[in-house]
């Protein structure tokens, strides 16, 4: 584990000499190292914190001391690199001293006033918002978090189009509120579907593990619309109010969408009165080397939802850009919606340090060279060495480590949903991650690299260092030592072994950590 920063601390991913935020210097934790401590926050933790997708005896959280820029550590002054930005939202790393300075002077002019009321900051932070969102989605309603920005988004286009249904894809994550859970398409939804009437799921393109059989990617992106049109025609086009996708899907794989795709469910969209929401909670402000996702694509949704990066998850805060036709719709009839905190001021100020932040130090730029220049190659070269990699994928900031037993039939690590035993070749693989000072995202069958936009080209390499050694002992797992594959390219599908085939498991798995 490496205790010390790189000397390039000034040095920044695109060539730059105003590089990211990564502090040098001693820890500073804000309380006390040592066993007594870690004790005292353990006990209390235990005693009176009920844990998200968690069950309560069972959880045993890693106590944490601090953070600071890509790190935080623990009361043992153990630091880890974080290779998953929290839960994929620290986009400027932890404890930048422009936003939290931004924080303290906003709690000290005005820490706290109602959404009816304009207010600076909050005006401030949606004009930013809408300078960089696509097209005409000039109007910012906010919200706390990502799940409450998918909710208001259904709302607004039920109410708009005057239709009820909603359609979503299968390998998605929306949050965990009752629409948007009922949207998501993972486990995590079992527990609480209410199979309510008028949510729908069908498959978007994932041609590694394509529920279309395809070979090549045109053929995948084919193939999907035309079971989306399918899937429309039966639902009925009339009775449809939204298609809800994320642009590249989060936590259910990072799978950045084939050329054509997303221009053609926003034509199926026009050709059938139907809203395209479009979710950037994770994939927004830089994430992809963008500002957000549909920039790539050439697309512009009717509803945009953002969080996570907006403020980098300093303080709570989501929302929805609306384009000018919807928010037409409520020009003179009052949309029946709202929350308590909606665009709170403390939230917003560090909405707008963070957006200045990121304009200053050229984060998006960051993003992108980070993922074109040290991401991409490195996570492609560990592939070509460890036959546990089925593939790379991925952009900016954003990528996924596909891991399996075998290449050739691309059967996973881990099946589907795995917990227990099942499960135990990615605990190993994680703790041997954190056993190198690497803290890891994993997913299913997945390590998803999705360090801090800002981060420098040689902390990088010191993730992939780590995630180097920990691949050794997911190798371990595999079927044989055979090496070949995709390592990011594709060829024929085979069997979609990451769907679920038999049986259903009593709990949801505890590496299924993302929550808005």
């Amino acid at each position: 584990m490496r205790t010390t920063a790189p000397a390039d601390r000034h040095q920044g991913t695109n060539g730059t000499t105003t590089g990211p935020f990564e502090p040098l210097g001693p820890f500073r934790p804000f309380r006390p190292f040592g066993p007594e401590a870690e004790a005292a926050v353990k006990a209390a933790d235990r005693d009176h914190v009920f844990h998200p997708w968690a069950a309560q005896d069972l959880v045993d959280p890693l106590a944490v001391a601090g953070a600071e820029g890509p790190y935080f550590w623990d009361y043992a002054g153990h630091r880890y690199l974080d290779f998953g930005s929290g839960l994929v939202h620290t986009n400027i790393g932890y404890q930048h001293p422009k936003v939290v300075a931004a924080i303290q002077e906003q709690a000290a002019r005005l820490a706290a006033f109602p959404p009816s009321f304009a207010v600076d900051v909050r005006s401030e932070a949606a004009r930013l918002i809408a300078e960089r969102t696509p097209g005409d989605l000039d109007r910012i309603f906010f919200t706390t978090g990502g799940a409450e920005a998918v909710e208001n988004a259904v709302r607004m286009a039920r109410l708009h189009t005057g239709r009820t249904k909603v359609l979503s894809a299968y390998r998605s994550y929306h949050g965990a509120t009752s629409t948007a859970i009922n949207l998501t398409g993972d486990p995590r939804r079992w527990p609480s579907d209410t199979a309510s009437a008028g949510v729908v799921h069908f498959w978007t393109p994932f041609l590694y593990r394509s529920p279309f059989y395809a070979a090549t990617e045109a053929e995948e992106c084919a193939r999907a619309l035309q079971h989306l049109q399918d899937t429309i025609a039966f639902e009925g086009p009339a009775t449809i109010a939204a298609i809800v996708l994320e642009t590249v899907p989060g936590t259910a794989g990072i799978m950045p969408p084939p050329p054509g795709y997303l221009a053609g469910v926003r034509e199926i969209c026009d050709r059938y009165g139907i809203v395209l929401v479009l979710d950037e909670v994770m994939a927004g402000f830089g994430r992809t080397g963008a500002w957000f996702a549909a920039e790539h694509y050439g697309v512009v949704p009717d509803l945009l939802t953002f969080a996570k990066g907006v403020n980098s998850g300093y303080v709570p805060l989501g929302g929805v850009a609306v384009s000018a036709e919807i928010a037409a719709t409520f020009a003179r009839r009052p949309y029946p919606g709202g929350l308590t905190y909606s665009g709170h001021p403390l939230a917003c100020a560090a909405a707008v340090a963070t957006i200045r932040v990121m304009e200053e130090e050229k984060v998006v730029e960051q993003a992108a060279a980070l993922g074109e220049n040290v991401l991409g190659p490195g996570l492609r070269e560990l592939a070509a060495r460890h036959p546990s990699v089925g593939e790379v994928r991925g952009l900016g900031a954003f990528w996924a480590v596909e891991l399996v037993r075998d290449r050739a039939t691309r059967e996973p690590l881990v099946p589907y949903n795995a917990t227990g035993a099942a499960a135990a070749p990615m605990a190993a693989f994680g703790a041997a991650c954190r056993e190198h000072g690497l803290w890891p995202f994993l997913a299913m069958n997945r390590t998803h690299v999705a360090p801090a936009c800002n981060l420098s080209g040689a902390r990088a390499e010191e993730g992939l260092a780590a995630l180097d050694a920990a691949l050794t002992v997911a190798d371990t797992y595999t079927a044989n030592t055979t090496y070949g594959g995709t390592h990011g390219t594709h060829g024929t599908h085979g069997t979609p072994y990451d769907l679920p085939h038999t049986g259903t498991p009593a709990t949801v798995p505890p590496h299924l950590t993302e929550t808005r």
